[in-house]
């Protein structure tokens, strides 16, 4: 049976701080997959909530989509900060292209499904 990472509080937190040097490879850490203790989502949320101010919302959001729709909480949040604010539609080239979230929330991505024609035709129109 392949061993899981278990992922402290820390990279969570340095995964979602803005200008952090470590949030590059904290969010290559998250990515790779790992586990979480209810602990360490407590810890991330009493941190991000005093010393980030994120909104009750947004991290109760964040903490519920990562598992649920199969993302790590780096995404997780970019969706909850997308849904708090009442948008139909966040365009990412890092998610799903198609996923609805709760409803309300379609994540696109407009780079994934240009051919090679309509890139090209894209592209001279910019020249």
């Amino acid at each position: 049976m392949p061993v899981k990472a278990f992922v402290d509080t820390h990279v969570l937190i340095y995964a979602v701080a803005e200008g952090d040097s470590r949030s590059a490879q904290a969010e290559e850490l998250l990515a790779s997959g790992g586990v979480l203790s209810m602990q360490v989502r407590n810890e991330f949320v009493s941190v991000v909530r005093r010393k980030i101010l994120m909104s009750w919302s947004e991290v109760t959001q964040a903490l519920r989509i990562a598992p649920r729709h199969g993302h790590n909480i780096h995404g997780a949040l970019v969706i909850a900060a997308a849904s708090e604010a009442g948008c139909a539609t966040l365009h990412s080239e890092d998610l799903h292209d198609g996923q609805t979230i709760d409803g309300q929330l379609t994540i696109r991505n407009r780079f994934a499904k240009l051919s090679r024609n309509e890139f090209f035709s894209r592209v001279t129109t910019l020249y």
